[in-house]
């Protein structure tokens, strides 16, 4: 590929990196690290936040699982970001994330209009009750733990199933190509008040622990309003834009976003992400989904183990 097809491909996700780069260096030249408990960010700190976001752009980009969900168990458990400033970090750098995404999907019409309209509008609503709540468990690190924890069980253990039902269908020679698993229905059904229920609930819980809600999208369009594969990815990232951009912006405002960390996570999620799409069809989707699943059972035991008084390494 020259330059010229590069960027013609690649445009939108360019520009909005060049963007990012642009506000990151202007923010880190006059931001005032005051945030108790954040590390320092020197060079060796910025190169790993860049590598966390590719990481969890990759995975994003490779099985439809948000960038969060890679993102804020590093920052909590291995750089020493207090539990609040990772759930604030994250939810704020999927914003770009998902704007990427979403925009890439709406491009290619893979996402359905109206379900992201109804889930996105009441997503917002339990956003907002969510961040409310997430105030008076912030000082309640612990306990917060313990929420993220339980709710790490659910994309776990559904990533293990699907994974092991991957190899028993391809021992089996069952396993259907990629592009057949979304060949049916062409559109997402459900009532409007069923999917605003769905989407105010993923809100909430977006609001509290932070995660962009893809953990639950993807399996909830899927399973219980009988999405395609194709459209459940963008229809997700579509309605993750609003409710990252408010519980995002919510916890800037309630002062719980390093920002700088923040913009860089999500330059590397953007890289990332657009990697990850392209080198998708090189892996067995349901090997992943196996592998992170097993990495998410375990961060949800390190969790829940703190809460209990043990400490898992």
């Amino acid at each position: 590929m020259d330059m010229k097809s590069f960027f013609s491909k690649y445009k939108f996700t360019v520009f909005l990196v060049l963007i990012m780069i642009a506000i990151t260096i202007l923010v880190f030249s006059s931001e005032q690290q005051t945030t108790k408990g954040v590390p320092q960010l020197n060079a060796t700190m910025i190169l790993i936040l860049v590598l966390v976001g590719l990481a969890a752009g990759l995975l994003g980009g490779w099985i439809g699982t948000g960038g969060c969900s890679v993102m804020l168990p590093i920052l909590h458990f291995w750089l020493g970001f207090p539990a609040a400033i990772a759930v604030g970090t994250t939810l704020f750098a999927v914003i770009f994330t998902a704007i990427s995404g979403g925009y890439g999907h709406f491009k290619q019409k893979n996402l359905d209009k109206r379900v992201s309209l109804w889930m996105g509008g009441a997503g917002i609503l339990g956003v907002i009750l969510g961040s409310w709540l997430f105030l008076y468990l912030s000082n309640q690190s612990i306990l917060l733990g313990l929420i993220i924890g339980i709710v790490f069980l659910w994309p776990a253990l559904r990533m293990i199933w699907e994974g092991i039902e991957g190899y028993k269908k391809l021992k089996h020679g069952k396993l259907m190509p990629a592009a057949m698993q979304g060949s049916m229905p062409e559109s997402i059904e459900g009532h409007p008040a069923k999917l605003s229920v769905f989407g105010f609930i993923v809100g909430i819980l977006t609001g509290i622990v932070g995660l962009g809600g893809g953990y639950a999208l993807v399996p909830g369009l899927i399973y219980l309003f009988g999405a395609p594969v194709y459209v459940t990815m963008g229809t997700s990232l579509a309605i993750m834009v609003p409710l990252a951009i408010v519980g995002g912006s919510i916890k800037l405002v309630q002062g719980f976003v390093f920002v700088s960390a923040a913009l860089i996570l999500g330059i590397g999620t953007i890289i990332g992400a657009q990697i990850g799409a392209a080198t998708i069809k090189r892996f067995k989707p349901f090997h992943l989904k196996l592998i992170f699943g097993i990495y998410f059972l375990y961060v949800a035991a390190k969790f829940i183990g703190t809460y209990f008084g043990i400490h898992i390494w």
